[in-house]
């Protein structure tokens, strides 16, 4: 059926800020749609209110307006674009949700708008639990018992009637928000009352806890004709109990016989064509362990996280082949884009191992409860390939970027065994390292089994690599047992470690003995057909398809290798991967081959078309260094991949490849102390006074010729890892306990803590001249992680002077670090004062807000200076550039209610997920739009909490006037409410928690509120009171502020802007 020609303008939904739950799958969904509806001749017209993404470039899209994901605002933008057809299947539940909205509402049907990609009727069936339910009884689908339950008694009687315990998930929410086991009546009450209130629709499933079981799940595509295929099956080691986004996922499934498998591919197929779905889809399954019994836990009527990992697994672009079906191409007439030899009909076929592994955040919330459940707290993801399962799991874990680097990584030695078994029944995130200490502790698999219900076939592939652990300790290191260990992927620092050698040792034995690696093909059609993909993973002992590969195309290209920037987490997170493709397409265009190497099914520098060549595998140098043997590129770039590229840095040098841009030299003399603080004395600019440290000892005396108030931190890391400030000894004590648990090879900075304005510049420098696309500046005072405060273009508060001054510190510092590419500074602003506080000449998390707020493709500018040309012969003139007429205010995305006991107070140290945009006319509306889009949605009840630490009282006064001028109730624990009505604001005193009811918590717990101001004290002593008011705020849906500064931003938009009146900005035409 060729392309319906009714379609000429798209509305393309996306996701949204990156949160837990939905992370880059959707950027790189949504990018390959857009190109793929693009190719098509179609005008597409772009909804996403993420900067940080490939997907809002003016590239991807003709239009494109980074605005708040609202109902209103998706209405406004279809009178004003006028789009023939909506695509919300590329969006996530974000998209879904919206879309649905607006068909309920009869909006779409009223100004002729259709639906693609699937009907509102196959969405209902999917999402809405209880027609589902009707939908799979139909067809004599086996659902485990349940009933939508729209309060928490009716829950409770339900679940008494079937017995617990028994799973609870919300209706149309994601990553399981809300949802959770419930083994007793207490906790059943606790999440249905989360649940209820987190549903769009108020409705809680409450099903038979199927625990235990096998969690496989189906990547199925349907066409209009009913053409159905499978692209992948995956299996989750983790039984069903365990999010899917949080477990380890294998591809193709490892553990189920023909049998098995057939069974539920025809289920899949089944389902998608008796939902009428078009288009991808994932449907997830428990399967008894033992029996051929089985039932459908859901299924996801659109692209989804695991359509990512299963794209990037068999090398099938399923949201691209779904852009095409949704213009009404069936399957048999859509080429392949990666084989190029075969259509999107026939079905991929595997003839390796894919292991996925999630990237937990407790790295960064040290008191979060690490347990796994039905509710995702990944923040991103990393997959490796390889030809044996024990292999891809040993790369799959260096790959996570957490020192890890083997089974070994985390120590258990100290525990009894009766305390490990005890362990084993924990469900976290380093449980198979337990399981590895139970196997080397001769614990029978059939007990593991017992505890963990983990396939014994898994258990007995760690015991494998248990095994050659073993033989690696106490055997001679000979020929064979180098080549089994290097088969299943053990890294030569481990060998060596294990052999009592070096690893340089280990290096050179591998070399005499012949064992090096073999890069094989990711071949979907398992060499059925002659693929021609550029896509490679590595292997030990096979023929090396990218030498043949590279002789094959005699070109005469210069090579360049670009190092991705590794799994997505805190601190570290989309921007890179938008800096790493930009880069990766300016060096195309200059006519080189480029190579990326690169871990993250999510993003999109691991599609298939983005690179000449693309690697997936661990960002380690061995792993670099095997692709250097073979590919023998004429530099690498290090700078757009955040830490994990710049890390590399030394043993790429050592490995004889140029680093293109600015030295490794000058990226430590910024991260130095000592060299850093000559160019600072040179170039006449004053920063805070500090010192370098390795002890508390030291760190102390530091403090006290400061003068408390000091900032505590590591050196090289990204998103303020380990930063805290301190008050007091005991806060320093305490800060360098927690910097030390893991050893570091650089010393610990104490610097004095200057309060003032944070401003932050990212430049392009050649060498000689600068640009400046624009001054950020954040709203919060400084002593908060920038990547967590909201940031403001062009700067409001500071004088022309001080701007003036900004630009010729940046070009100072710029030309004294012979920067040759990105720079990002960030100064404090006092008075008329300019202090430097941080360095980096590398790409930075503002480099994609900043080049789309100003329309100055800043990564494409640096990469071409960094291919030796000038600023000047590229069109612009050097220096500061001139400020837009507008305003664009970057708002950080929070995903505090995933990770239970996380304490959400902002500090130095990054704690948000993604961010949002709002850009207007005005300051305000840029605000309002701004807060709408990170899920501020005020005033609802008008109700208000404000308590806060005493050198606040006299700002809070001045915002709860403004809260009570736009008509707010304010509640406030005593000191603030006696400050208040000091100030002539009428408060309404409130109980202390630990006083007796009602006092705080029973107000939170009450639903009314609308916002918790709670700025909490400094150091580590912070109240415990504080914390419970803020995770229980958060944890039933309240906003919560903990900066007065963020607090006086609200207000001011909340007073000045009138939400059914946004004006809309088309950013293709900045």
């Amino acid at each position: 059926m060729p392309k319906n020609n009714a379609i000429k303008k798209v509305l393309v939904i996306g996701s949204g800020p990156i949160v837990i739950g939905q992370a880059a799958e959707f950027d790189y969904a949504g990018t390959q749609a857009c190109r793929s509806l693009k190719e098509e001749g179609l005008e597409v017209v772009l909804l996403n209110s993420n900067p940080a993404t490939i997907m809002t470039d003016k590239d991807i899209a003709d239009h494109v307006y980074i605005e708040p994901l609202t109902a209103e605002v998706v209405e406004q933008l279809i009178l004003k674009e006028k789009p023939d057809s909506v695509l919300p299947t590329l969006g996530g539940q974000a998209a879904l949700n919206l879309a649905m909205e607006l068909e309920e509402k009869g909006f779409l049907k009223e100004h002729g708008v259709a639906l693609i990609g699937t009907t509102s009727e196959t969405i209902r069936k999917a999402e809405d639990r209880l027609e589902f339910k009707t939908t799979m009884e139909k067809i004599g689908e086996p659902c485990a018992a349940s009933l939508v339950v729209e309060s928490v008694e009716e829950g409770v009687r339900f679940a008494e009637e079937i017995g617990y315990p028994v799973v609870l998930r919300p209706a149309y929410t994601l990553g399981g928000s809300g949802g959770g086991i419930a083994d007793n009546r207490v906790k059943l009450k606790e999440i249905l009352e989360n649940g209820l209130r987190l549903s769009r629709v108020g409705q809680v499933l409450v099903e038979r806890c199927i625990a235990g079981w096998k969690e496989i799940e189906y990547e199925v595509m349907r066409d209009s004709k009913g053409n159905c295929i499978t692209v992948c099956n995956m299996e989750n080691i983790d039984p069903v109990g365990v999010h899917t986004g949080d477990s380890i996922v294998v591809a193709p499934s490892q553990t189920l016989g023909d049998k098995e498998y057939q069974m539920l591919r025809t289920s899949a197929l089944n389902i998608i064509s008796e939902l009428g779905i078009t288009g991808g889809c994932n449907v997830q399954y428990a399967l008894h362990p033992e029996t051929f019994e089985y039932c459908v836990i859901e299924v996801n009527p659109r692209v989804s996280r695991s359509s990512a990992l299963a794209s990037k697994a068999t090398g099938y672009p399923i949201a691209k082949v779904a852009a095409k079906i949704a213009l009404g191409y069936t399957l048999d007439e859509i080429r392949n884009a990666v084989t190029k030899k075969t259509y999107a009909s026939f079905e991929p076929m595997l003839d390796y191992c894919v292991v996925k592994l999630p990237r937990l955040p407790f790295d960064k919330f040290i008191s979060a409860k690490r347990t796994l459940t039905t509710q995702m707290k990944a923040t991103g993801e990393v997959m490796s390939i390889c030809d044996n399962f024990e292999g891809a799991l040993m790369k799959a874990v260096r790959s996570l970027e957490q020192h890890v680097d083997s089974l070994m990584s985390y120590d258990f030695s100290n525990l009894h065994d009766d305390e490990l078994l005890e362990e084993l029944a924990r469900v976290d995130d380093t449980r198979i390292w337990r399981i590895a200490e139970a196997v080397r502790r001769g614990i029978s698999y059939e007990v593991i089994h017992e505890i963990t219900r983990i396939d014994l076939w898994f258990i007995d592939k760690i015991a494998v690599l248990v095994e050659m652990e073993k033989m690696l300790r106490e055997s001679e290191l000979n020929a064979e047992l180098l080549r089994e260990a290097k088969r299943l992927e053990f890294p030569d620092e481990v060998i060596g470690t294990l052999s009592g050698r070096t690893e340089e040792e280990i290096r050179h034995m591998r070399h005499e003995w012949g064992i090096t690696a073999a890069f094989r093909m990711v071949d979907t059609c398992a060499a059925e057909f002659e693929a021609q993909t550029p896509y490679y993973y590595s292997v030990f002992g096979s023929e090396n398809e990218a030498v043949l590969a590279s002789s094959d195309c005699k070109n005469e290209k210069k090579k360049v290798l670009v190092l991705g920037s590794g799994p997505i987490r805190i601190g570290q997170g989309i921007e890179f991967d938008f800096c790493s493709v930009h880069c990766t397409w300016a060096f195309s265009k200059e006519g080189y081959e480029t190579i990326i190497v690169n871990n993250n099914p999510e993003t999109v520098s691991t599609d298939f078309d983005i690179a000449d060549k693309l690697y997936f595998e661990p960002l380690t140098p061995e792993d670099v260094k095997n692709i250097v043997d073979v590919e023998k590129p004429d530099g690498a770039v290090v700078q757009f991949g955040g830490q994990t590229a710049i890390k590399l840095t030394e043993a790429l040098m050592k490995m004889g490849v140029p680093i293109l841009g600015t030295s490794a030299e000058n990226v430590d003399a910024a991260e130095d102390r000592e060299l850093f603080d000559e160019i600072l004395e040179k170039c006449g600019i004053p920063r805070p006074s500090g010192g370098t440290v390795f002890t508390a000892d030291e760190a102390k005396a530091v403090a006290n010729r400061l003068g408390y108030p000091v900032l505590v931190r590591p050196s090289y890391v990204l998103g303020g890892q380990g930063m805290q400030i301190a008050i007091n000894d005991h806060d320093v004590e305490e800060f360098m306990g927690i910097i030390n648990r893991i050893a570091q090879d650089h010393p610990i900075l104490v610097d004095k803590y200057l309060q003032g304005k944070e401003i932050e510049v990212d430049a392009v420098c050649d060498g000689e001249d600068i640009l400046i696309p624009g001054i950020m500046e954040h709203i919060e005072r400084a002593g908060i992680h920038s990547g967590d405060s909201i940031s403001v273009y062009p700067a409001m508060s500071i004088s022309e002077n001080t701007k003036r001054t900004i630009e010729d510190y940046t070009r100072k510092l710029a030309r004294s670090l012979h920067v040759i590419g990105l720079i990002n500074i960030q100064f404090i602003v006092c008075g008329e004062e300019v202090y430097v506080i941080e360095v980096n000449p590398r790409s930075s998390r503002t480099v994609p807000y900043i080049s789309k707020v100003t329309g100055i493709p800043i990564v494409p500018l640096a990469s071409k200076v960094i291919m030796g040309r000038r600023l000047g012969e590229l069109g612009y003139k050097p220096g500061l550039q001139p400020e837009a007429d507008y305003y664009a205010v970057k708002m950080p995305v929070f995903s505090f209610e995933k990770i239970r006991g996380a304490d959400i107070s902002l500090g130095p140290e990054m704690k948000s997920t993604g961010e949002c945009l709002g850009i207007a006319g005005t300051f305000d509306e840029a605000l309002y739009k701004a807060f709408l889009g990170a899920g501020i949605r005020l005033p609802k009840h008008k109700n208000l909490i404000l308590t806060v630490r005493d050198e606040d009282k006299e700002e809070a006064v001045e915002i709860g006037r403004r809260f009570e001028g736009i008509g707010y109730r304010i509640f406030a624990t005593k000191g603030t409410a006696e400050a208040l009505k000091k100030g002539g604001v009428k408060a309404n005193m409130v109980r202390k928690l630990e006083q007796e009811s009602p006092n705080l918590m029973d107000l939170i717990l009450g639903h009314r509120i609308d916002l918790v101001i709670d700025t909490p004290q400094q150091g580590a002593d912070k109240s415990r009171d504080g914390f419970v008011i803020r995770r229980n705020a958060i944890e039933t849906g309240v906003n919560v502020l903990t900066a007065i500064d963020t607090a006086k931003a609200l207000i001011a938009s909340l007073e000045n802007t009138d939400s059914k009146k946004l004006t809309l900005v088309d950013i293709a035409g900045i």
